[in-house]
């Protein structure tokens, strides 16, 4: 009886490595390979397309934020932050010019540079 139970245990084990070895050996023939690279190229190409779609996605994201941006700096009724931040840069581009027209700004640096 000892010895039907450790033949059974033996073809089992033989079998069950026989399937294995041939799957493993399937996949190194040409069709196997063939088939492994199919897969591998078609996961590939899933991966580049959800990243494009997720490029598309922030892109079209940001343009409606830049997009937000521009009708509030356009919009002569509403004053923003940004319109505001502009209009500061430009009257102290204005400020600018009016001071080196004047010579004030030669001044200042020769005042501070000690001569």
């Amino acid at each position: 009886m000892r010895r039907m139970f450790w033949l059974g245990i033996g073809v089992l084990t033989g079998v069950v490595l026989s399937r294995k070895a041939g799957t493993k050996a399937q996949a190194f023939t040409p069709a196997g390979v063939a088939a492994n690279l199919g897969d591998a190229i078609s996961e590939l190409a899933s991966a580049v397309g959800s990243f494009g779609a997720d490029v598309r996605a922030g892109m079209n994201e940001r343009e409606g934020e830049l997009k937000e941006v521009v009708d509030r700096a356009n919009d002569p009724g509403r004053h923003s932050s940004y319109s505001r931040s502009t209009d500061r840069v430009s009257q102290s581009r204005e400020r600018r010019s009016w001071e080196a027209e004047d010579g004030n700004v030669r001044n200042r640096r020769a005042r501070r540079a000690g001569s």
